[in-house]
């Protein structure tokens, strides 16, 4: 009689059925680690590159804007580069490490991960790195990358972002701070609140909400603003997130203000709208199409950005009423 397997270790043979299926589908011509666009197939970005396959693996949910910027610089790169870009994204970290064990069975020249949760992603690091794959970092895991054995790290230091942000506050008078936390576990949104609790000089709490559903954020930031009326600042960790804050401001009937870290085209109209106070920029485009060519001049030249003992740093920049007009029109193109 075989004894069926646990629901979790059934639900991770799937996964891993799934990626083997994915990957022979691959050597047919189709890409393994692309997303689809629309409910479509992949896409791959780019051109051949002299046979050069990069695999570009976030922790990003689906549909979240935030990873479309980064999509997008990886392909402008890709398309400069000549490389053949393939994307993927999970925001379960034993589903985005099997996501790299994938790009490592099909021979990828170059990996770029996040490290959201960096104990998940070591194995497959270490497993990419036995194969001779390079691998660099971006956007999340800062104090990760090294100790990982990653080439390189591109983006922001979060806690030097939130520190940042609580030296911001406290020029604008702002007394009690709810810094709202979308993930749990995730190291950036944790240094980032810890960051801004370092800097601030009146009360910092955090808040834990499931960014997976929107509802249930606004409802829960209402909820809290209901019962501490001694709140007057909301900081969110994602522009889709400022939004809702906004929203939940409103039903609540509070007076507290709404900043934010990130940034994008619909989170731009509320800056020009004053909805929101301001948003510290981490420039997503821009650790996409880093961390592609990057890889590409890792290849083509050896070059090694930061000699592999220093981060490449794209942020904080904080974009505010009086600058928004700037980056408008790029975030009004999708790159900002």
């Amino acid at each position: 009689m075989n004894t069926p397997p646990p629901p979790h270790t059934a639900a991770r043979l799937a996964r891993v059925t799934a990626l083997a299926s994915a990957v022979c589908l691959l050597v047919a011509g189709c890409s393994v680690l692309g997303v689809a666009r629309d409910g479509e197939g992949a896409d791959a970005a780019g051109g051949s590159g002299g046979g050069m396959k990069v695999a570009l693996v976030t922790h990003g949910g689906k549909g979240d804007a935030f990873w479309d910027l980064v999509r997008r610089g990886a392909e402008t790169a890709a398309a400069k580069d000549g490389v053949d870009l393939t994307y993927a994204g999970d925001s379960d970290p034993a589903a985005q490490a099997d996501l790299v064990r994938g790009a490592v069975l099909d021979k990828v020249d170059g990996i770029a991960v996040t490290l959201a949760k960096p104990a998940a992603m070591r194995g497959p690091i270490a497993q990419a790195k036995a194969a001779g794959i390079p691998v660099v970092g971006l956007n999340s895991g800062i104090d990760a990358w090294r100790p990982s054995g990653l080439l390189e790290y591109f983006g922001q230091d979060e806690s030097v972002a939130g520190r940042a942000v609580g030296d911001k506050l406290d020029e604008m008078k702002a007394k009690h701070v709810l810094c709202v936390v979308h993930e749990r576990g995730n190291v950036a949104l944790e240094a980032r609140c810890a960051g801004v609790k370092k800097t601030f000089h009146g009360d910092t709490d955090n808040l834990y909400v499931d960014g997976s559903d929107m509802d249930a954020v606004g409802a829960t930031i209402a909820s809290r603003l209901r019962q501490d009326t001694s709140i007057d600042e909301v900081v969110t960790n994602g522009a889709q997130y400022a939004l809702s804050a906004v929203k939940a401001v409103r039903q609540a009937g509070s007076r507290a203000k709404v900043a934010t870290f990130d940034l994008n085209k619909d989170l731009v109209k509320a800056v020009q709208g004053g909805d929101v106070q301001f948003a510290v920029d981490q420039q997503p485009y821009l650790q996409g199409y880093l961390a592609v060519n990057a890889l590409w001049l890792y290849r083509t030249n050896g070059n090694v950005s930061g000699g592999g003992t220093a981060p490449v740093l794209t942020g904080p920049a904080f974009v505010t009423r009086s600058n928004v007009s700037a980056v408008a029109r790029f975030a009004a193109a999708g790159t900002r």
